[in-house]
């Protein structure tokens, strides 16, 4: 059985200083907005963090840009936060910008313990610099490594006591793969259930990736909400 946390402000509390995490998500879809809110009220400062976006400016980790406790950003898409455009721009924020295609696959090759590999994403552009470059059947890739991290902060639809996990739709995301790219797995999940109740072929993520649980319910924000004229 894993460990089934009561309180996010324990399930964050072993994060120090200088963290590297990886954080679920996929613009708001599908965060661990409540483990975030809880490493905000922690005050942990020198954070990398490595996620597709960096959340918007009042919500997911946009909340820790506001507190300023993020050093590092690693990430593909930034473009719906002001506050981080302000903060690299005054050189307070560093970032590195990958394609996401090929922060997808370094995660996962990070959890796959594949040290690092070959893609044709970013030749000939400023993403290049500093990397090795091979041809292969006439045409370059470059080299890549793999991402791994302290800690993964993840959201989930359910998840047993075994830690088994189970995303709901496009919620799915980087999740399954930043679980398994870290030393230490918090796995924040709608709803805890008893072994067997999530069937075997559902699993997304085994629980072998998870370190601790925490159940807790997410206000679920959307970025841009559009209705229908009628």
């Amino acid at each position: 059985m894993k460990e089934v946390l009561k309180s996010f402000n324990d399930a964050v509390a072993g994060i120090q200083d200088g963290a590297v995490i990886l954080a679920g998500g996929f613009g708001l879809c599908g965060i661990p907005e409540n483990s975030i809110k809880a490493l905000r009220e922690t005050g942990v400062k020198n954070l990398t963090v490595i996620s597709n976006n960096c959340g918007v400016d009042d919500w997911g980790l946009g909340l820790l840009l506001e507190n300023k406790q993020i050093k590092k950003m690693i990430a593909s898409y930034v473009g719906e936060n002001k506050r981080f455009e302000q903060q690299v721009l005054s050189g307070e924020l560093e970032v590195e910008l990958i394609p996401q295609g090929t922060l997808a696959e370094r995660i996962r090759a990070g959890g796959a313990g594949i040290p690092a590999f070959y893609t044709p994403a970013g030749v000939g552009t400023p993403v290049a610099e500093g990397k090795e470059v091979r041809v292969f059947d006439g045409k370059e890739y470059l080299l890549e490594t793999a991402i791994t991290a302290d800690y993964s902060l993840i959201r989930a639809y359910k998840g047993d006591r075994y830690g088994n996990l189970l995303y709901r739709k496009t919620a799915q995301n980087f999740n399954p793969l930043m679980a398994a790219a870290a030393t230490t797995t918090i796995a924040e999940v709608e709803h805890i259930v008893e072994p067997g109740e999530i069937p075997p072929e559902h699993i997304h993520t085994p629980g072998i990736y998870v370190d601790m649980l925490i159940e807790g319910k997410q206000e679920k924000r959307i970025e841009r909400k559009t209705v229908a004229q009628r």
